[in-house]
């Protein structure tokens, strides 16, 4: 079954195209101010003619001179020193990544004490794909192809309150709260189309990484920031560019049975896990139609049968996921958390309709309670008028009487 821890991730969705935006124009900003300071300066050539330094840099950057920051000064991205980024070798190119493109980057990551705890050598990433930690993730698509720079990264953009376990190497461990620094070499930056992606094994490599990364988020407690890159998973694992509903077109990628079965197992996979991660947001009607994708497909997948128990627990329908998790215990007997789930959803059950019978008592015994007071109101109206009726013929009798009485003695 999927892990399901109970710690939170400090990894917050800032890595989007807005925040961004928002950094890079923070730090053109601060290269507009640079500039600006520089044509206050002026040198003169051999002819007395004044010339402008931001002229030269126009003149080099048309011939492929760096764009970034070149005194090596920090710049501190966000204005907060949470990240911050130093120019550490110019780059020749005046060319900067987008987000979604291919980047090719040389890294080493180390602590406050130079303790090198990660590093990476020509690793290929998707930027703005969370494949690298936030604060590398905010900085590659602000350096220009070819640059060096070293990358100071507050621990809430990168391993947070967590920190990073290495149970085989417990020197490349991080602690909790650790700030890092990083040396990236942006290598190269390659922007994708179809063309490049109708490749069964482009498409493999790609869905696993990007389902990797999302398990290691989602093991993390990072279920947004999971369901974002099972998201993206899906659209490489599927041989159609778009929704795995849309119907077939000549711009389909062609491929053998065998890479179309291995596609479609890797896509389940991953709509399982997407409909866990929704489980644990409480999302749980975009969950149903993830797990749906996979019944379609596999009507006794054991897993997507145990997370629609789920989602209709979740929304509910209580006895629905019984009957769904009893199917699932008997395609997998020994699953202890199926059968867990399972009683625990039983007992809930029967709570349940003990509470509903409590319920229909109370109404029943409210309704008795308020027949009968209707019935004694009746009676003691039936009593009351009765009286009135006794005491209605006293009265008439004695009048008579009385009458009688005064004739008699008028007469006699």
């Amino acid at each position: 079954m999927d892990p399901e821890k109970s710690s939170n991730s400090s990894f917050e969705d800032l890595s989007n195209e807005s925040d961004l935006k928002a950094a890079s124009e923070n730090m053109i900003k601060k290269e507009k101010e640079a500039i600006s300071e520089e044509t206050q300066i002026s040198i003169k050539n051999d002819h007395d003619d004044t010339i402008k330094l931001s002229d030269i840099a126009d003149s080099d950057s048309d011939s492929g001179a760096p764009a970034s920051v070149g005194d090596e000064e920090p710049c501190d991205i966000l204005g907060n020193g949470q990240l911050v980024k130093r120019v550490l070798k110019k780059s020749k190119l005046n060319r900067r990544p987008i987000r979604g493109e291919l980047v090719t980057v040389d890294f080493t990551g180390t602590l406050a004490e130079g303790r090198v705890v990660e590093k990476e050598e020509k690793l290929q990433i998707h930027v703005g794909d969370f494949e690298v930690v936030q604060g590398l993730d905010m900085i590659i698509p602000l350096m220009n192809v070819g640059e060096v720079a070293e990358v100071k990264i507050d621990s809430r953009f990168a391993y947070g309150p967590l920190g990073l376990k290495n149970d085989d190497n417990p020197e490349l461990s991080i602690p909790p709260e650790a700030t890092l620094t990083y040396e990236v070499h942006l290598i190269d930056a390659v922007f994708e189309d179809f063309a490049d992606l109708k490749s069964y094994e482009v498409r493999k490599k790609y869905g696993t990484r990007k389902k990797e990364r999302a398990n290691f988020w989602y093991n993390r407690s990072d279920y947004s920031t999971a369901i974002q890159l099972y998201r993206r998973a899906l659209e490489y694992l599927d041989d159609r560019d778009g929704d795995p509903d849309a119907k077939f077109d000549k711009e389909d990628i062609e491929l053998t049975n065998t890479e179309l079965q291995s596609l479609l197992d890797d896509r389940l996979i991953v709509y399982n896990n997407l409909a866990m991660a929704q489980i644990k947001i409480s999302a749980f009607d975009a969950a149903l139609q993830s797990v749906e994708h996979v019944l379609r497909c596999q009507p006794n997948n054991s897993k997507a049968l145990y997370r629609k128990g789920r989602i209709l627990d979740g929304k509910g329908d209580t006895k629905g996921a019984i009957n769904l998790l009893q199917k699932a215990a008997t395609l997998e007997t020994d699953n202890r958390a199926i059968q867990q789930d399972l009683a625990k959803l039983i007992i809930k059950a029967r709570r349940e309709d003990h509470n509903e019978k409590e319920m229909y008592q109370k109404m029943l015994g409210q309704a008795k309670k308020l027949e009968q007071k209707s019935k004694q109101a009746q009676k003691q109206q039936i009593v009351e008028s009765s009286k009135l009726k006794l005491l209605g013929y006293l009265m008439g009798s004695i009048l008579i009487g009385v009458a009688g009485v005064a004739i008699y003695r008028y007469k006699y």
